[in-house]
């Protein structure tokens, strides 16, 4: 248990450092893709897609990871029955 915690804290610890790195970039991206459209481009058009994709590949990769120990706990609880 105590391992655990350690990581847990090292872990918390060192995405912290690099939060302030992430969120400059919003406003950076939010201005060449303005611009980009301002001048005729098309490479902004896809940016809210992207977003989405990105947003929401961690929600599936949890629920696929919960669905399959979800599953291999009923199983476990059946062959227990069984015993």
């Amino acid at each position: 248990m105590n391992k655990r915690l350690i990581l847990l804290v090292l872990f918390t610890f060192i995405a912290a450092l690099f939060v302030g790195d992430l969120v400059a970039q919003c406003p950076m991206c939010k201005m060449a893709a303005q611009s980009n459209l301002e001048n005729g481009g098309t490479a902004g058009k896809g940016l809210n897609k992207g977003i989405l994709y990105i947003l929401s590949m961690p929600y599936l990769l949890v629920g696929v990871l919960g669905i399959i120990w979800y599953r291999n706990r009923i199983d476990q609880t059946k062959i227990e029955e069984e015993l």
